[in-house]
């Protein structure tokens, strides 16, 4: 089995599941980082014209409150990450925008999803230490869909009635609008 076969996807119930609270930093747990570490770039490296940017446990079906993010969105041969354990946005600010965002847990459908454009996040590092980041941009949505997959909401859920706001990747790496029937057939959302 490889890496990425660990991240599952919709519709499996887990994803709709609230994620626990971490009180330790056990091997365990670095164990988890590491595979949730391995899947993405697994995934990514499948992928010619996508970058693994980030991942939550419970997308490798660990229900821990543990969020990875890439260190540089850019570039593909940094293959780095930040740890960010019981993230939470602490702030919330700036407009609320719309752009496209895919989600490895939702196999091949890309949406257009409303999100502030700047938010202010507080969490722990992999080595118990607390963390602060102001995000803005690209960084800000990425923080929001990573966060919305502690509390069991996927991207889809914000979108769910909009009928056109759902994208497919073609072969040469463009999105091309999607059928929204096609979309309710696809199982991704909640029954």
């Amino acid at each position: 089995m490889s890496s990425k076969d660990l991240i599952i996807t919709l519709p499996h119930p887990h994803l709709y599941q609230k994620s626990r609270k971490v009180g330790l930093i056990t091997d365990e747990l670095r164990r988890v980082i590491d595979n949730m570490k391995a899947a993405t770039l697994d995934w990514e490296a499948s992928r010619p014209h996508e970058v693994g940017v980030a991942l939550a446990a419970i997308q490798i079906d660990q229900p821990y409150k543990v969020i990875i993010i890439r260190n540089n969105f850019d570039n593909k041969r940094d293959r780095s990450f930040s740890v960010f354990i019981n993230p939470q946005i602490v702030k919330t600010e700036g407009e609320i925008s719309e752009d496209y965002e895919g989600c490895l847990s939702v196999k091949d459908i890309y949406g257009k999803v409303p999100r502030r454009s700047k938010v202010r996040l507080r969490a722990m590092d992999e080595h118990g230490r607390i963390v602060r980041v102001k995000a803005e941009g690209f960084l800000a949505r990425v923080i929001q869909h990573e966060i919305d997959h502690l509390s069991g909401q996927v991207f889809v859920d914000h979108i769910k009635v909009k009928t056109g706001a759902f994208y497919k990747l073609a072969p040469d790496g463009k999105l091309s609008p999607i059928d929204y029937e096609q979309i309710q057939k696809s199982h991704i959302f909640r029954t």
